[in-house]
């Protein structure tokens, strides 16, 4: 079987296609062939050794795929089902083994691979505005990267519940895929604050959703009206340095949250419901599911160097049968 392999943390040139046993299902778990298998920033992290892991390691965590032998004491799972999944490090492979609690059903009107390209960064746009920030009628928000994978998910959602979407971008291309998901305003990485404060009359807006990190923290912490939200999801630029907490009351009362996807997806019933709830809009045309970029397994390292280089939009999935 072959899969992407890390046998020491390092940039993108540390990936290696390897020829591997093929792995086996234990208790409570499934082995799926592989159709599609999302590339993420955390995949980067766990890369690079900001998320340590054990070495060797087959990297990735998010797929779509079929069955293809059932474990013990799995129930309502059988060969030949197709499964969607979020969490099951060794996804970047050919087969790979998911825990059957995390694994999801695929409806037939959704294909391996945008199967692959919704459930992770789908599962944290639908927390982020339905849950962290439940985004209310008439609502102004910053949606940074907004042209990104989980960016341009989040945009259509808050537009679902009835938001106003002010949109970062880095060109004037990512911009008009913001605006096709149906952003409102758009603005730099530099002056989203003076825009927030312009559009909502000085007020600042309800929530600034962050996966940026570094380099838009501050200015997102002065685009917030009173009692704002500042959901940092992520940090694609880098860790926000320590900071004093003072600064959230002399600026209005504001909540700040560091969550994760599983914060959001802590019992089966949850992790269902979203999944549900995605994979049900994008089967009625509801959600647009953008792929940015297919890569065959073997250019997993080109995959890593576009998504950090900031050259790609939407979703970027590893295709193993490519």
């Amino acid at each position: 079987m072959r899969a992407i392999q890390v046998r020491e943390v390092g940039g993108p040139e540390v990936l290696e296609l390897v020829e591997v046993g093929e792995p086996q299902p234990g208790d409570g778990e499934l082995l799926v062939d592989v159709g599609a298998a999302g590339v993420n920033y955390i995949d980067t992290y766990q890369r690079g050794g900001i998320y340590p892991l054990a070495t060797p390691f087959v990297l990735g965590i998010e797929g779509a795929g079929t069955v293809r032998a059932v474990g013990a004491g799995v129930d309502g799972v059988a060969v030949g089902d197709r499964v969607a999944w979020k969490d099951a490090l060794g996804s970047y492979a050919e087969q790979a083994v998911v825990q059957a609690s995390e694994a999801v059903p695929v409806p037939d009107g959704v294909s391996d691979e945008d199967a692959a390209a919704l459930l992770l960064q789908g599962m944290t746009a639908h927390y982020l505005a339905t849950s962290l920030y439940p985004v209310q009628p008439g609502d102004w928000v910053v949606v940074h990267a907004a042209a990104g994978g989980v960016g341009l998910l989040l945009t259509q959602m808050v537009k679902m519940r009835g938001g106003n979407v002010l949109a970062t971008v880095s060109t004037p291309e990512k911009a008009e895929l913001a605006r096709g998901a149906g952003a409102d305003e758009i603005a730099s990485y530099e002056d989203f604050a003076d825009r927030a404060r312009e559009l909502t009359g000085g007020t600042g807006v309800a929530c600034v959703y962050d996966g940026v990190g570094k380099t838009t923290f501050d200015r997102g912490l002065d685009a917030l009206r009173v009692r704002g939200t500042m959901a940092l999801f992520g940090a694609a630029s880098g860790p926000v340095p320590p900071f004093d907490p003072q600064q959230l009351n002399a600026k209005g009362g504001l909540f700040l949250t560091r969550p994760t996807l599983g914060h959001y997806t802590r019992t089966r019933e949850e992790l269902d419901a979203r999944a549900a709830d995605l994979f049900g809009w994008a089967a009625d045309g509801k959600l647009d599911v953008r792929i940015g970029g297919r890569y065959p397994l073997a250019e997993a390292r080109r995959a890593h160097e576009d998504l950090q280089g900031r050259r790609t939009t939407g979703k970027l999935l590893l295709v193993p049968g490519e």
